[in-house]
């Protein structure tokens, strides 16, 4: 899987588009980032950005903008609607696919550091970030704003994480930190009126309502702050509003943690709200982008609804949520654009090619896609056969008590589907940066140094496809040995199709590590990652055999 983190920098200008856009080209330059949107607004002379990447080059393209907003903005002068601190005020990590909390956490301390130390910008570390409990919110750290910053840090509690202590008067200070995914989200109401939307966001955020004595007042704790009823949904924030381009109120949600609250959760909450108070949902919409795993956690809720598996192609689910929220109910929906690792996924490559294009591509006079892409198809084949065995036995009346085993074994193989799936392009990938690196010339010492480094790095990365093939492979295995034990006895020739395919899969990427073994400088390396091959290969051998025996013993029998 693509290791991909979002990165959303705040900077202190949004009336400059020739300042906001030489920032961003300062990110968007670096290899790896991609720069998915601009939102700058003159009021609050602030602009949001969004951009993704794999972390070390996410680190890199986020230190670059920094630097370059320390330079281009200056904050003595700066006036702006919008709390603020620094030229780049805040700059937060957020996960995304194949990353944690804790990697992003490392990153922002990392950039932190790097930003402190080089630009000499004060730098307080916030939300999972932080180094004390205060910190985690942000409305403390930027307390007192700009204007207050020279006296905050004269107090030594308020010391930075990083960087001096000392004021800064033209780039101010940056908080930097790591956060779940934000996700926009409104849910649109059958009214024009927003005082019903509202109240439904009363009751559904997690900070809830002012409670109300008898006569309507509002009822105040002993230091005179408003006792609070608490809403229905943690991470939940909301408000209702009218929006007169569409003649319909909304709700507005900002969904703060998505696992917490996933937006089908919201969207299920208002419903019933709504109809409390005679009022319909008509559908809702994503404001900015959505990760792929909140859409497929609500096409897996609406389809165990319809009494189906959970388990279900990637495709499926996606358009399952998008109808069952009403995604395209007052602007259009399209999961390439709003679905933030399709933005970043691209679609060119040997893998999403229509089949009988991608075999006449295995067929030409080329060397690549070759035998590691081919034992990678091999392996998805085998993956989806598991997947389906699993889906179609849930169906069956027989099934009832081992439904839950059958939703966990399907769900796997179609992550190990995807994940072999991806392999396919990964693996011709790998083996053209070989080649590309061993065409380098050069002529200096320190040119064929970096040469011999760039077809290092290259082996590794034409090793290291095929052995992750290898692996999950044996993954692959593994759930269709499940799947002979629970899977449907009419589906069993299926399940040892898989196994075939699977086995073919690693004895081919096998092959495909070895061929490369002998480019490693380091006989020592070579040894390890052989041993770790064969490791591998020996675990899929083992489970394909008992399964060959379990499958061919049935079948016989039955003939």
């Amino acid at each position: 899987m693509t290791r991909l983190v979002e990165c959303v920098p705040n900077f202190s200008e949004g009336r400059n588009r020739d300042v906001i856009d030489r920032i961003c080209a300062e990110a968007a330059a670096v290899d790896g980032v991609m720069l998915l949107d601009v939102d700058p607004g003159a009021a609050t002379n602030r602009t949001v950005v969004t951009l993704a990447g794999e972390p070390d080059a996410m680190a890199e393209g986020a230190f670059r903008a920094i630097r370059k907003a320390a330079e281009l903005i200056d904050m003595s002068s700066h006036t702006g609607a919008h709390p603020r601190m620094g030229a780049t005020d805040v700059c937060p990590f957020v996960p995304l696919s194949g990353t944690t909390m804790a990697d992003c956490v490392e990153l922002a301390r990392r950039v932190g550091r790097r930003v402190g130390e080089d630009l000499g910008i004060p730098v307080f570390l916030y939300g999972e970030a932080a180094t004390t409990p205060e910190r985690r919110s942000l409305s403390h750290v930027r307390q007192g704003e700009y204007e207050g910053l020279a006296e905050r840090l004269r107090d030594p509690i308020h010391k930075p994480d990083f960087g001096p202590a000392a004021f800064n008067p033209s780039s101010g200070a940056i908080a930097v930190g790591a956060r779940e995914f934000l996700i926009a989200y409104n849910v649109t109401l059958n009214t024009r009126d927003r005082r019903l939307a509202h109240e439904i966001a009363l009751n559904i955020r997690e900070a809830g309502r002012a409670r109300r004595g008898a006569g309507g007042e509002i009822l105040r704790d002993v230091e005179g702050l408003p006792i609070k009823a608490q809403g229905r949904l943690k991470s939940v924030s909301a408000i209702g509003w009218f929006i007169e381009e569409y003649g319909r109120a909304q709700v507005s949600i900002n969904l703060m943690n998505f696992k917490e609250t996933p937006p089908h959760a919201a969207f299920e909450e208002c419903v019933e709200e709504a109809a409390k108070l005679g009022l319909r949902v008509t559908g809702s919409e994503i404001v900015g982008l959505i990760p792929l795993q909140a859409m497929l956690m609500a096409g897996r809720y609406y389809r165990e609804r319809q009494g189906k598996s959970p388990a279900a192609p990637e495709a499926e689910l996606v358009e399952l949520a998008s109808q069952s929220l009403g995604l395209s109910d007052v602007t259009p929906f399209d999961p390439g654009r709003r679905i933030i690792e399709y933005r970043l996924r691209g679609g060119t490559g040997f893998a999403a090619r229509p089949l009988g294009r991608f075999v006449d591509a295995v067929s030409a006079d080329t060397p690549a896609p070759g035998g590691g892409s081919v034992s990678a198809l091999c392996g998805s084949l085998a993956a989806a056969l598991a997947a389906m065995v699993a889906g179609v036995t849930y169906l069956r009346p027989d099934a009832e008590g081992r439904r839950g085993e059958l939703a966990a074994a399907g769900s796997r193989a179609h992550a190990l589907k995807e994940r072999l799936f991806a392999a396919i392009e990964e693996d011709s990938s790998a083996f053209e940066e070989m080649m590309a690196a061993r065409r380098l010339k050069g002529k200096s010492p320190e040119e064929l140094a970096e040469r011999e480094r760039m077809v290092l790095e290259a082996t590794r990365r034409a090793i290291e496809v095929p052995l992750g093939v290898i692996g999950a492979a044996a993954d692959v295995l593994e759930t269709a040995e499940t799947l002979t034990r629970i899977g449907a006895p009419s589906a069993l020739s299926d399940v040892g199709v898989a196994s075939l395919a699977a086995l073919a899969a690693a004895e081919g990427a096998f092959d495909n590590v070895l061929i490369n073994l002998p480019d490693l400088a380091e006989p020592s390396e070579g040894a390890r990652l052989r041993k770790d091959a064969e490791g591998r290969l020996e675990r899929a051998r083992k489970i394909a055999s008992r399964i060959r025996e379990r499958v061919s013993g049935s079948l016989r029998a039955g003939a």
